[in-house]
C-alpha cells in the first residue's frame, strides 16, 4: 500500500518539473502511454515492469521505453489517430 503522503509529494514534484516519467510508445496500436509521476528514478524503475507486462499482454507489434524527468499533465495516453 502506498503511504498517504506519497501522492502529494509526487504532485509537487511533477508541478516543479522534477518528477520521473516513463514514456512508453507502442506500434500496432500506435499509442504513447505516460507512466508516473515518481519522485525517484529508482521507484519508477521498480514499478515499471508490472506496467510493461500489462501492455505486453495487449500484444503490440513494438514497444519502446524512455525515462524522462519533467512535468506532465493529462492526457496520459495519446493515440496517433486522435
Amino acid at each position: 500500500m502506498i503511504h498517504p503522503l506519497v501522492w502529494p509529494v509526487r504532485s509537487v514534484a511533477n508541478g516543479l518539473g522534477l518528477a520521473w516519467w516513463a514514456r512508453v510508445q507502442t506500434k500496432g496500436p500506435d499509442v504513447v502511454y505516460w507512466f508516473g509521476p515518481f519522485v525517484r528514478q529508482t521507484s519508477l524503475q521498480k514499478a515499471l515492469p508490472a506496467f510493461l507486462d500489462e501492455l505486453r499482454s495487449e500484444a503490440p507489434a513494438a514497444l519502446e521505453v524512455a525515462l524522462q524527468r519533467g512535468r506532465r499533465h493529462e492526457p496520459f495516453t495519446e493515440s496517433e489517430g486522435g
